[in-house]
């Protein structure tokens, strides 16, 4: 299905056209946008008809494996340490290269539901932590919201805020629900869960259980190298809307012959993306991708807004 061709966006010019905005014109902040998409449209009649055929997410995923060279990537972080944002990870720069592709390449940021697909009114990014590395800590999943616009020190202190908020109070809207689900017995459960997906079928369910939830939203991202492993493919979640998953591992160096014959060292990290297949075609998976990774080669580009925003195909 990799040859499905589907239209390309429409550009506009950088200003606030792209953001939700209230009855009084007034931009609404991300995290605050009650719809979570528009459905598109104007698509191809096979792209339409393709997630009648391909109905799980799951079974729609597509896995690629890349590796980067981080020399210049590890210069930015440090510059980036040094300014005082002494947390600022790779992490933060996938994601914000993540942000820009989406700038560019809107496709990207749709979900399906329910056979349909949508253009996502924001950006949603999942990323689960614990409040301490130890095998007793628990998981949780924090959720942080962008225009496509955001800039890498915007991606770092909303997550710092997010964090150290859980952190500093673990808790929550997300782990009080699961404990409440925790308790109900399990006959009880599976028919509280069909009543929940029927909803999640027709893109229904109430906003605040889609955002408390981390099976909803654009971006999912794992850090490997924070455990010390090589990254996984992460399968993505049949229940919710999440069509993107990256997972990044450990840095590790080798030794190159350059132009002189003279051997070098360099950092690389391995990275995979899971995809949903369904939501743009291989083509223009295959130019975001492309467009992301040379984001994060080239990090110091994400310190200030894109020229342009591109909105998504009605």
């Amino acid at each position: 299905m990799d040859t499905l061709e589907i239209k390309n966006e429409v550009p506009v010019v950088a200003n606030d056209d792209f953001k939700v905005k209230n009855r009084k014109g007034e931009v609404v902040p991300p995290d605050k946008i009650r719809k979570t998409g528009r459905r598109v449209k104007g698509l191809p009649a096979m792209a339409k008809v393709e997630p009648f055929i391909l109905e799980t997410r799951v079974g729609s995923s597509n896995y690629i494996k890349d590796s980067l060279k981080t020399d210049r990537i590890d210069a930015y972080i440090k510059e980036k340490r040094e300014k005082g944002l002494t947390n600022f990870t790779l992490m933060h720069v996938f994601v914000a290269s993540y942000i820009r592709a989406v700038s560019q390449k809107p496709g990207i940021n749709r979900f399906v539901q329910g056979q349909r697909v949508y253009a996502r009114n924001n950006i949603e990014v999942c990323l689960v932590i614990k409040k301490e590395m130890s095998l007793e800590s628990p998981d949780t999943v924090i959720k942080a919201y962008f225009y496509p616009d955001a800039t890498a020190e915007e991606v770092y202190y909303q997550f710092e805020k997010i964090i150290n908020d859980y952190r500093n109070s673990p808790g929550g809207d997300f782990d009080d629900t699961v404990k409440f689900f925790s308790y109900i017995p399990r006959v009880v459960m599976r028919g509280a869960m069909n009543v929940i997906k029927f909803f999640d079928y027709f893109n229904m369910l109430p906003r605040f259980l889609t955002k408390l939830s981390p099976f909803h939203g654009s971006f999912f991202i794992t850090s490997m190298g924070s455990l010390g492993i090589p990254p996984i493919y992460h399968h993505l979640y049949d229940f919710g809307n999440v069509p993107l998953f990256l997972s990044f591992g450990t840095k590790y160096r080798k030794n190159e012959l350059n132009d002189e014959g003279q051997v070098e060292k360099h950092s690389y990290v391995d990275y995979t993306v899971v995809t949903d297949e369904r939501i743009c075609d291989g083509y223009y998976f295959a130019s975001a991708m492309k467009f992301m990774r040379s984001v994060v080669r080239n990090p110091c580009q994400l310190d200030k807004r894109p020229d342009e925003v591109k909105k998504d195909i009605d």
